[in-house]
């Protein structure tokens, strides 16, 4: 399997500084900051994407395990909303709410939920945040 890779540069300090973030395979490039982290200024920030990273992964392992049950999904659509939020002297992420909804021809929505359920479990991005709270809302669509 290959090493995927990631880099970020930073220059200032914290609240007036400015960085940048490169993704390996050159697909995104662009500005991080404070106000885009923090606030509502324009940018990227370390949450995003994480919640990018999660919502791509969930969405494909809900994909493999719907086709293990014998159900190919027509549309995955998974929203990651992640929280930051002040601990103590710093801060961290406290919960990832994941929000998908699928079409797939032939299921019930008891086998549906129980496939999410799964894949939520089983991505490896869920499993490298493990150390957070990991909430999920699935619905079936027709």
């Amino acid at each position: 399997m290959p090493i995927r890779k990631a880099e970020a540069i930073w220059e200032g300090n914290l609240s007036k500084g400015k960085g940048r973030i490169k993704l390996g395979s050159g697909g995104y490039e662009g500005p991080y900051s404070f106000a885009s982290r923090f606030e509502d200024g324009t940018g990227t920030n370390p949450e995003e994407l994480i919640g990018a990273a999660h919502a791509g992964c969930f969405s494909m392992a809900l994909s493999f395990m719907l086709d293990k049950t014998g159900h190919t999904a027509e549309h995955i659509h998974t929203v990651a909303k992640v929280s930051v939020q002040k601990v103590g002297d710093g801060f961290k992420i406290t919960t990832i709410e994941l929000e998908t909804e699928a079409k797939v021809p032939g299921i019930d929505e008891k086998s549906f939920l129980e496939q999410a359920e799964a894949a939520k479990k089983g991505c490896p991005v869920s499993q490298a945040l493990s150390g957070t709270e990991i909430k999920l809302k699935a619905r079936l669509i027709s």
